[in-house]
Formats: structure tokens, sequence, C-alpha cells
């Protein structure tokens, strides 16, 4: 299995920036994608930004520009700088990556437990 801890939610004013960080654990033999979904209050999660293994990357409209996705291989982990934050980004932000465990011949998406960014106006 794989555990994804993300961190770096909080409040922010619009315009703001805020960083979050997402770190995967476990008994991992490879990463494919990795990215960043959300889901505001009463809508349905979106995608926000991923990141292939190859380090090329896809951006929801909303956020090019504004939002950069970033992975480091070496720590499993996967970045989302965010930038000129507007009030609706307000939302719970929720880490995902398409790896492969030991015991498993093929990948699998695994899922974080999401951290809450709100942006104030």
């Amino acid at each position: 299995q794989v555990q994804l801890v993300e961190s770096g939610g909080g409040l922010v004013q619009a315009g703001g920036s805020l960083r979050l960080s997402c770190a995967a654990s476990g008994s991992i033999i490879s990463i494919n994608t990795m990215g960043w979904y959300r889901q505001a209050p009463g809508k349905q999660r979106e995608l926000v930004a991923l990141v292939f293994s190859g380090d090329s990357t896809n951006y929801a409209d909303s956020v090019k520009g504004r939002f950069t996705i970033s992975r480091d291989n070496a720590k499993n982990t996967v970045y989302l700088q965010m930038n000129s934050l507007k009030p609706e980004d307000t939302a719970t932000y929720y880490c995902n990556t398409l790896a492969r465990v030991a015991g498993r011949s093929t990948h699998t998406y695994y899922w974080g437990k999401g951290t809450l960014v709100t942006v104030s106006s």
C-alpha cells in the first residue's frame, strides 16, 4: 500500500501564495503520475494539476499561469506552488498518485486525506 500525507494548506488572503506538499511512502516500486485534485463544498472533485514520470505536466485551465506542480522523485514527493490565489480556489486539496507496490504487477491509484485551502477576499 501507499500512504500519502499532504501538508501546507491554510488560510490566505486573495492574491497570496501557498505551497502544498505530498509525500508518498510504503512499499513503492515505481510511481507514474503524481497530482493534485480539489473539491469545493457542494461541488465535484476536479483535477488541478498532474506531473508525469517524464516531468511533463497538465493543468486545469482555471489555474494555468498561477499554479506550478513539481516532483522530487528521490523523495517520492509532489509539490503545488499556488500563487495569485483567488477565493474560488478555496477547497480541500487532495494528493493522488499512480504507483506500483511490492507484490503487485500493475499500477494503482492512491489518494491522500486532503488539506484545506481557504482564500479570503
